[in-house]
């Protein structure tokens, strides 16, 4: 492949690409970038919106160049202000340090493990002393700082803003100074934190970074980003079956997005689908099939994505369950939780003396048994399945 022709595969389906002579011009030395890419181990499991990125990672990889994945165990302890409304809860040591010990045995299950250098950005930035960090500050004004778009919404709505939210995006930048970055792949979301690592650079004399952001993944409600913390992911690490449920329930109209984003299927093949579900040539529940099989497969294996198949076309056939059945995440760290309050909780039902009386009637099913006693609980990890009759029905995840 020609070197515009690399540079077309390596910006497809990218919402930003900055800097596209430069890195034609890098790619004309013949030698190995560093490709850069950052993650703040805020919590303690990737998913599949970070695969976005990690996938164009791995394509950098396969035509020879070299990541260089850096965990932001310095800023982590800060918290990264993209997109937030308020200023973060910043984390401990120790909770950084647990989360950046699961992303690197993650983070491989999709980059080349021989072709990728894990840094930890304390390396340098702990060591930044006060006449560095003067240096550091002095590239940046207020005023361009609140050009950026979450602060100038907090600041019009007179919301706090910590001046340490200010030094995020650049520490960020400055690991592209450290490392010499040739290039930055990030979410959209990332675009003024890399282009502030791009402008770093250049004051500090190295030669720009050329940036490519990735379209942010909407997760299984079919509205807001992908995140752990909205109960609206499907993790990387997650056992097959829950992986192809949790697919089968994302909206119809993500489809396309998900094969775009997420596979590697031919950019031709994917019109081709979206073409035939357009039509009615192709029924939505066998695309999405195709979906979640690829998916398991690419973490878990071709077997395990077949018997993850099979269980969810046995359990939903047997029951005569729908196939787009809601989700509902509950979680058990503070103990079993009774089914009365999930229930409810989840909206099949208004109250919990409803609920009580929904089961005393014997009119409450969990995964097709029925449930007998008021105090029967959720005590295990897991998905189960809640049915009140034939048609009202509810995923319910157990983390």
């Amino acid at each position: 492949m020609d070197l515009k022709a690399q540079i077309e595969a390596f910006g497809r389906n990218s919402s930003d690409f900055i800097g596209r002579e430069d890195l034609l011009e890098k790619l004309k030395e013949g030698r190995p970038l560093k490709i850069k890419w950052g993650a703040d181990p805020s919590a303690s499991d990737l998913h599949l919106g970070h695969t976005v990125v990690l996938r164009r990672l791995r394509l950098f990889q396969e035509f020879g160049h070299r990541v260089v994945f850096i965990i932001g165990d310095f800023t982590g302890m800060i918290g990264d202000p993209s997109g937030k409304s308020e200023t973060r809860k910043p984390l401990s040591r120790e909770e950084v340090m647990k989360n950046a010990e699961t992303y690197k045995s993650q983070v491989f299950k999709v980059l080349d493990p021989k072709k990728t250098e894990v840094v930890l950005n304390s390396a340098w930035l702990s060591k930044l002393d006060l006449p560095q960090i003067m240096k550091l500050l002095s590239q940046y004004t207020v005023a361009r700082m609140l050009e950026r778009a979450d602060f100038k919404e907090r600041f019009k709505s007179n919301k706090e803003i910590s001046i340490i939210e200010f030094l995020y995006p650049l520490m960020q930048g400055y690991d592209s100074v450290r490392i010499d970055a040739d290039v930055e792949l990030g979410g959209h979301d990332q675009i003024f934190n890399l282009l502030v690592g791009r402008e770093l650079q250049k004051a500090y004399g190295k030669k720009q970074q050329a940036i490519i952001t990735l379209p942010l993944l909407e997760g299984t409600d079919g509205k807001m980003k992908m995140s752990k913390s909205l109960g609206n992911y499907i993790g990387i690490s997650e056992p097959p079956k829950e992986i192809y449920g949790k697919t089968m329930s994302i909206p119809d109209e993500l489809m396309i997005k998900y094969f775009e984003l997420l596979t590697d299927l031919p950019h031709e093949s994917v019109k081709e689908l979206d073409n035939g579900l357009k039509s009615g040539r192709i029924h939505p529940k066998k695309a999405k099939g195709d979906l979640a099989k690829l998916l398991v497969e690419q973490f878990h294996g071709k077997k395990a994505a077949q018997e993850a198949e099979k269980e969810f076309e046995e359990v939903f056939k047997n029951r005569e369950l729908p196939l787009d059945i809601p989700v509902h995440r509950a979680v058990l760290a503070e103990g079993p939780l009774l089914i009365t309050k999930v229930l409810v909780d989840a909206g099949l039902l208004p109250s919990v003396g409803e609920a009580k009386r929904m089961i005393k009637g014997g009119g409450v099913k969990l995964d097709g048994v029925k449930v007998d006693s008021q105090d029967q609980a959720f005590s295990k990890k897991g998905g189960f399945v809640l049915s009140i009759g034939r048609r009202r029905h509810v995923k319910v995840i157990c983390e």
